[in-house]
Order: C-alpha cells, then sequence, then structure tokens
C-alpha cells in the first residue's frame, strides 16, 4: 500500500515511530510553510489493520490519511508485537463484578459484569509479559448476616470494546477471532490450558 499522511510537525515523531514498528518504508516527506507535514510510505496492507485509531489517539487527532493499493508482494517477515500478555479466562461461567475487580488489579479489562465467558477466552491485558488465567467468575463470599449488607457496590472501569479491525491488529499466532452476529471474542487457539502449556 502507498500511505500519504498529513500531520501537524509536532506529530512527525509519534507518526514515524508508529509506522516504523509496522515495517513501513518512507518514500517522500515534505514540510509546508503552514507548519503541516506530508509524508509517503509503502508498508504492507496487513500492517493498516489497526493503525488508524492508533495514529488518531497519538496525534489527537488532527492527522489526515489515505492509503492506495499499488502491488502485489512476496509476504516479507512477520509484524513485531509490541503488546503485553493477555488475561485468559479460567472456567467457563458468567463475570461477576467482584472478580472482576480483581482482574482489573492485573490488567485492562475487555469484559464486563455479567458476561458469559468460556475457558480459553481472552478477557483482558495483562501489565506483564506473560499470559495469566484468571477466574472472573467468582463470586464473594458471605462469612456473617453483617456482610451482606456492608457489601458495596463495586466500582468497575468500563471494559475496552474493540472494533473487529483493532480486534485482528491485536490477535497472535496463538490466538482467534470469533465472530458472532451480536459479539466479538478473543480466545486462544487451544482452549484447554495443559495443552496450551505444552505446545510452548
Amino acid at each position: 500500500e502507498e500511505v500519504i499522511i498529513e500531520v501537524p510537525a509536532e506529530h512527525v515523531g509519534a507518526v514515524q515511530m508508529e509506522l516504523g514498528q509496522r515495517r513501513a518504508t518512507l518514500k517522500e516527506q515534505f514540510a509546508s510553510p503552514k507548519g503541516v507535514t506530508k509524508l509517503i510510505y509503502e508498508m504492507p496492507t496487513r500492517a493498516l489493520l489497526g493503525m488508524r485509531n492508533i495514529l488518531l489517539t497519538n496525534t489527537k487527532g488532527t492527522i489526515v490519511m489515505n492509503s492506495l493499493t499499488i502491488g502485489y508482494e512476496p509476504q516479507g517477515p512477520g509484524l513485531q508485537q509490541l503488546r503485553n500478555g493477555v488475561l485468559i479466562s479460567f472456567e467457563a461461567g458468567v463475570t461477576t463484578p467482584y472478580a472482576l475487580q480483581n482482574a482489573e488489579a492485573r490488567g485492562t479489562t475487555y469484559v464486563g459484569p455479567a458476561e458469559k465467558v468460556y475457558a480459553g477466552q481472552i478477557i483482558g491485558l495483562n501489565t506483564r509479559q506473560e499470559d495469566m488465567e484468571i477466574n472472573v467468575c467468582k463470586a464473594k463470599h458471605l462469612t456473617n448476616m453483617r456482610s451482606s449488607s456492608s457489601d458495596g457496590v463495586v466500582q468497575l472501569v468500563p471494559p475496552v470494546i474493540f472494533s473487529l479491525e483493532e480486534c485482528l491488529d491485536f490477535i497472535e499466532n496463538d490466538e482467534l477471532l470469533e465472530v458472532t452476529p451480536k459479539n466479538l471474542r478473543l480466545r486462544k487457539k487451544e482452549l484447554d490450558p495443559k495443552k496450551r502449556k505444552n505446545q510452548k
């Protein structure tokens, strides 16, 4: 693809860093007197997935981007994944606010309360490099009568909702995207945790 970008000069560095990670090649660069820089890149089509939203965020919505297919080439090396490991549901069930509050301490969640999940489903992004299995269906056990009245409302951060394009950009080689009429779910190719460990 040929990608043409117009961006204010102060955001050029952020754009070049993101496109460099996606194996894009800078072909031309022009600076206008109005402080807008025009960049022309060539890059693989698969590297465009999810890039537009990232660049809009990094440039505070000031970027103008267009792309044009210019031909076909042999597939090059895979794109470098820079994300952390994922949080994986330990068992099938319905998510609870109590369990999701514990999950938030370990990373960013992609599911909300009272959602059905299954073992092997990706329910969040870990703060560390490795994948982590976590139980998001665990209910809080009441120890006495006083607990039920003092058990306040759990405040949760709203889950991150991905678009189809963002999901395709997110998944790695050992992961799949499950598409249904109502939901997009991320999951591991191998749902059984023991078999997953053996494959590593």
